[in-house]
């Protein structure tokens, strides 16, 4: 390491600063090593964040772009949880204009545009169309959807509109046409969750803080007025723990909140309700077109969504209270069948168990009601920011499009209770990681954004990485050296769930690629055989159940 910090400054004082900033950015910024360096020399951190989700993270960029040394640990990996397992969408939320939450929609749409400003690689212009099979529908949804694009104002993604029968079966041929009377299109954003973590992650690395993932923390500590004022965290690949001092510790687990509340409180009341949401993922073939469809009423009153993403479909989601939560939830059969059921309605091309590629269930963190309701829509998907007693600060609730107002709304709280330095938030306009301001969907690396030009560099240099993974998968290996090197995967789980997204796009195929993964990793990281080995046997457990059997 001193070596490289040598050679770094060497460059400096040869006057090539372009040379040292390319070395550190393909070298150096993402190696965990170097940012575990950082826990030794810093004796005292402004901010340390526990949770590496879309909260979290939103935090941490926040905290390091207002000038406060920050630090964030994550448990197992960025997004490992809820914020991997979405829909997929950037949306103002049209079930919640019908509720009547017309603040949380108006905010939300301000960030949606935000987000598609801001991480263009990432974030699309999605199209949607409801399908109506009742006259009256398309009036009723198109008055609906022009409050939805007015309070949208000049962050619109484009006009809702009825369209006819004709047209609504030209844009979806697969819908069912019996008794169809047309649609209604309406414009919401697309994205992928799990790569838009990694990149914040790396934004806000590049912004100087400290981020970390596999490194769990144990306990809190306190001072002797009851304060918090720091955490004992473990580093899960090397097990050393470490005491780490802080300002302001802030709680940003998601369904794991209640956890570190009763580390603060071991007789805290409990804040959150997970409630599971499953999706099934199927062949693109079952919307082959442009068009995402949105059935805004289910025979349960859900809404259901099929969604073209990484040239398949997606399909969900089911909101199902639970009692417990987990790391891997475990989709319910009634859910799947219920998503299998309703899809058939809509559909004239037969959905069966043998079609899904891959079948995934997240866990919403919703606050919990204090009357004890049974009913998830009844449960705030606004977010709650809660102070203890001993100052812990807890983030939770909200939703992914949302992640950057939540974090605000925190830093500012934690200012205020902190009195530190008053610092303007800057993250309204601060471009993610990878966005340029373009994108070019004829380049499939296009949701790399800039860091294209790096993978290329890497087939360049070794031709065989340009192969790909599998036959039936367009990644190529190039993307999984990139994973390892540059967006910190340190697992076969981290790359194929969360950086090359194959384990939520076709399962079986990531079930079959992942010795490769595992040589692959083995080596970059210097690891044995029997390394690479306990990790496929772990993979191989949490893979089996994306499986839908």
């Amino acid at each position: 390491m001193l070596y490289r910090l040598l050679f770094i400054s060497f460059n400096f004082v040869l006057k090539k600063p372009y040379i040292c900033f390319n070395y550190i950015l393909e070298n150096l910024m993402f190696e965990r090593s170097l940012l575990i360096d950082q826990l030794k020399h810093t004796k005292k951190w402004d901010v340390i964040i526990i949770g590496g989700g879309a909260t979290g993270l939103g935090v941490a960029l926040d905290c390091t772009t207002r000038g406060y040394k920050t630090l964030l640990l994550e448990q197992v990996d960025f997004a490992k949880g809820t914020s991997s397992r979405s829909t997929k969408l950037v949306h103002g939320g049209v079930r919640y204009l019908a509720q009547g939450h017309i603040d949380l929609v108006k905010e939300a749409l301000h960030e949606r545009g935000l987000m598609l400003k801001n991480a263009s690689h990432l974030v699309g212009n999605q199209p949607f169309i409801i399908p109506n099979y009742k006259w009256w529908d398309k009036w009723f949804y198109t008055l609906g959807l022009k409050v939805y694009d007015f309070l949208a104002g000049k962050l619109s993604f484009g006009k809702s509109m009825g369209i006819s029968k004709s047209e609504t079966v030209n844009r979806l041929s697969t819908v069912r046409k019996d008794k169809l009377k047309g649609g209604v299109v309406y414009h919401d954003g697309q994205f992928d969750d799990a790569r838009l973590a990694v990149n914040i992650a790396q934004t806000a690395i590049e912004n100087g803080a400290t981020l970390l993932n596999h490194f769990k923390v144990k306990n809190l500590t306190k001072d002797e007025k009851n304060l918090v004022n720091g955490i004992i965290a473990i580093d899960t690949e090397t097990l050393k723990e470490y005491e780490l001092s802080g300002r302001t510790i802030i709680n940003a687990t998601g369904v794991f909140t209640d956890e570190i509340l009763k580390m603060d409180n071991q007789h805290a009341e409990d804040k959150i309700r997970p409630s599971q949401g499953i999706h099934l993922v199927l062949d693109r073939s079952f919307l082959p077109g442009n068009d995402a469809i949105m059935i805004p009423k289910t025979d349960d009153g859900r809404v259901l969504f099929l969604v073209p993403w990484h040239d398949r479909v997606v399909v969900g989601t089911t909101d199902t209270l639970l009692d417990s939560h987990s790391l891997e939830p475990k989709p319910l059969k009634e859910e799947i069948n219920f998503i299998l059921d309703t899809a058939n309605k809509y559909l004239n091309k037969h959905v069966t168990k043998d079609d899904v590629l891959s079948i995934f269930a997240g866990l919403r963190p919703l606050a919990a009601p204090k009357d004890k309701s049974e009913k998830t829509k009844e449960i705030s998907r606004s977010h709650k920011i809660i102070v203890s007693n001993s100052e812990l600060i807890t983030i939770t609730g909200g939703k992914w499009t949302t992640y950057r107002k939540m974090a605000q709304d925190t830093v500012d709280k934690m200012i205020n209770l902190k009195n530190l330095q008053q610092r303007d938030c800057k993250t309204e306009d601060l471009l993610i990681h990878g966005a340029n301001g373009t994108v070019d969907k004829s380049n499939r690396l296009f949701f790399y954004g800039t860091d294209k030009y790096g993978i290329q560099k890497l087939i360049d240099e070794d031709p065989t990485l340009a192969e790909p993974l599998h036959p039936r998968l367009e990644f190529t290996k190039a993307e999984v050296v990139w994973s390892i090197k540059n967006e910190m995967a340190r697992t076969i789980e981290d790359v194929l769930a969360r950086r090359v997204r194959v384990l939520f796009l076709d399962a079986k195929a990531a079930i079959e690629i992942s010795p490769y993964v595992g040589e692959v990793l083995r080596k970059e990281l210097n690891q044995t055989d029997e390394w690479r080995q306990i990790q496929i046997s772990e993979f191989l457990t949490v893979a089996d159940q994306y499986v839908l059997k």
